[in-house]
């Protein structure tokens, strides 16, 4: 819900950041709740599409590369302008699984170590859209490794089908 808040203007509309409102190819930019804004080290914004039948990665093709496209480059410019932090000192990523489906890109510090921005579960935006211009079903065939903690769900059904 608190994703649909965003994107209506129901919530958080004085924290953003910067807002493309195509509803195809456009997002809102917001900073995100696990950083309070007083310093750059730690810089967390997240990218939230605003179109809503990409639910992760495994939905994304070729397709949907105007879009990865727009959430880069005005993303990064965004931040530049605002925080004036440039592109080249920012990890750009997505994650698998994601921690809610609804589409939605990091945007972090480089020097920061955020939760979640190690290899296993991140996938870096410039990668997924080079992969997405070489093969449109990408990420539809490819085998995704992810770390999933003891006490998640999804951890409990991969051992009931005695996956783990």
């Amino acid at each position: 819900q608190w994703v649909y808040n965003i994107l209506e203007k129901k919530a958080e509309t004085d924290r953003i950041v910067h807002e493309n409102p195509d509803p195809s190819n456009g997002f809102v930019l917001v900073p995100d709740l696990k950083w309070n804004q007083n310093q750059l080290d730690d810089l967390y914004l997240v990218a939230v599409v605003h179109c809503r039948d990409i639910k992760s990665l495994r939905d994304l093709t070729a397709e949907h590369l105007p879009l990865l496209r727009n959430v880069l480059q005005e993303g990064k410019e965004a931040i530049a302008k605002r925080f004036g932090v440039p592109g080249s000192q920012l990890r750009i990523y997505l994650h698998y699984q994601p921690s809610y489906y609804h589409l939605h890109v990091h945007f972090t510090a480089l020097g920061y170590d955020a939760p979640g921005s190690s290899v296993e579960r991140a996938h870096l935006l410039a990668d997924v859209i080079d992969n997405l211009a070489g093969d449109s079903t990408f990420y539809q065939k490819r085998a995704l490794t992810f770390p999933l903690r003891a006490d998640e769900p999804l951890f409990k059904k991969f051992q009931e089908a005695g996956k783990v």
